[in-house]
């Protein structure tokens, strides 16, 4: 009698022990009590009554799910490969098991066709350039989708996009030709604002001859800095005018010299009058 007491007691003490679960904080059972769905359960220490109850377990860390790279025809006609990482998290343990036999695979999936459908969507210089709004369209429309399994979609992002070699070819001389235009850009600027700057200078001298005396023995110093053998003074013309006038003056009163002298070689005598 008392051996058949103790077989029962122990029955029943694997019988409980059998239904105690202990789940982690950031874990949650779900229950179903034949067959129905109850509310789930966690974290902690709880009690599933065997056979009458089922439970699966649920993560709600944010998964890391990575989208493998697709075949993407954008609207300008390029193939490409896009590849992108999605992180999402359970928010609804229930709906996660009720609405969708497998939340992992289904998010997979729907994050391959939002990708493609968007890239197909977009310019190639706006998948180059703009990937910050691309992943921001791409995780609103997987969320829109995703919210009714329970699911919260908080970050995508697009990781690599591989283009064809005669592709990246072209791109490479399109960005070296924009780096020449630019280049002769500037060389074109800077050239207009030197002169621009030169033909001020030229005005304030022009204002103050003065400045012009200064820049000059300026440039004296400077020679004179340098050691050269041969040193080269330049002469202000305001100091020769005098000598160029002189000389003009010079060349008036002796201009009228070889006329006399041609008319006294001719052996005409100068009239003094008429003849009767």
């Amino acid at each position: 009698m008392a051996s058949g007491v103790g077989l029962v007691v122990l029955v029943v003490a694997i019988f409980l022990l059998s239904g105690l679960k202990i789940l982690n904080e950031y874990e949650r059972s779900v229950i179903f009590r034949l067959g129905r769905l109850t509310p789930y359960r966690g974290p902690g220490v709880i009690f599933v009554i065997p056979v009458l109850e089922r439970q699966v377990r649920i993560d709600l860390r944010t998964v890391t799910l990575e989208i493998p790279p697709q075949d993407v025809i954008t609207r300008d006609n390029v193939t490409v490969k896009v590849s992108a990482v999605l992180y999402f998290r359970v928010v609804d343990p229930s709906r996660a098991v009720t609405e969708v036999a497998d939340y992992l695979f289904a998010t997979l999936q729907l994050a391959q066709t939002t990708l493609r459908s968007v890239g197909g969507q977009s310019d190639l210089d706006d998948l180059l350039s703009q990937r910050e709004k691309l992943n921001a369209r791409i995780q609103e429309i997987i969320d829109a989708q995703t919210e009714p399994w329970g699911i919260k979609v908080t970050l995508v992002e697009l990781r690599n996009i591989d283009l064809p070699q005669d592709m990246q070819r072209a791109i490479a001389a399109q960005a070296e030709a924009e780096r020449e235009r630019r280049a002769k850009v500037i060389a074109a600027e800077g050239e207009y604002q030197a002169a621009q700057r030169l033909a001020d200078a030229a005005e304030i001298m022009n204002r103050n001859p003065i400045t012009l005396q200064l820049r000059y023995l300026q440039t004296l110093t400077e020679i004179a800095t340098d050691r050269n053998s041969t040193t080269v003074f330049p002469l202000p013309i305001d100091l020769l005018e005098p000598f160029f006038r002189m000389r003009q003056q010079a060349r008036g009163q002796t201009g009228t010299v070889p006329e006399a002298s041609e008319t006294l070689a001719s052996g005409s005598k100068p009239q003094t009058g008429p003849s009767r």
